[in-house]
């Protein structure tokens, strides 16, 4: 039985977890969500996941919610993606949770401010402000990365893929990769590693479909 992945290929937070699954070899097969068309909101997906929240991996009877953990779970099954050595593996957290608080949930915010709520609703000032908190994520991210080819250790691991989540999307929010000459070269490693795709190859579900 293959497992399932609950998404939507405009969430970086989806392309995590799918992303992991696919670099991984593991069996699996994406699940489309209509957030937009509100089906997470319904009650048969609250059954799945109280949250209300893409992605959501099914691996027979386990259930597992918020793209860290499914990450988590991937490298227990697999081995992959989680580092070499304890101090590796907390380097490794250390990243992904920075992710969480201070890159992706900022991108995903102004991405969705901006392109996807109606032109006369889109906040300015909100916009402004959130992509001076992700400039300075970018900075902190590109220094890190200055001499270096993944973020930790000499292997793709769970921070770069925690990391990479939002900045494929072509969507506007603030991010050009030539401004990031050390994210751009690190992207691209992620980019020729065997197996990736574009969010939008990966998994159902892109703006052309609601176009």
């Amino acid at each position: 039985m293959s497992i399932k992945l609950y998404c939507m290929g405009e969430s970086g937070n989806s392309y995590k977890a799918a992303l992991a699954l696919e670099l991984s070899g593991l069996d699996w097969e994406p699940i489309y969500v209509d957030f937009f068309g509100g089906e997470a909101r319904r009650p048969e997906f609250r059954a799945i996941n109280e949250m209300g929240e893409v992605p959501v991996l099914v691996d027979g009877d386990l259930t597992l919610t918020q793209s860290g953990v499914i990450q988590m779970y991937i490298t227990e099954k697999t081995g992959k993606f989680g580092g070499k050595i304890t101090a590796d593996q907390r380097e490794v957290m250390r990243w992904m949770f920075w992710d969480n608080h201070k890159l992706s949930s900022q991108a995903g915010m102004t991405r969705f401010l901006m392109n996807f709520l109606p032109k006369d609703k889109r906040p300015k000032e909100v916009i402004e402000f959130t992509q001076g908190r992700l400039k300075a994520a970018y900075a902190t991210l590109d220094t890190h990365l200055k001499g270096r080819d993944w973020i930790v250790g000499d292997g793709i691991t769970n921070a770069d893929l925690s990391c990479c989540g939002y900045l494929y999307y072509p969507e506007p929010f603030g991010f050009d990769r030539k401004d990031w000459p050390n994210i751009d070269r690190w992207l691209s490693n992620i980019q020729n590693t065997p197996g990736w795709k574009h969010p939008y190859d990966l998994m159902p579900g892109s703006p052309a479909d609601r176009a």
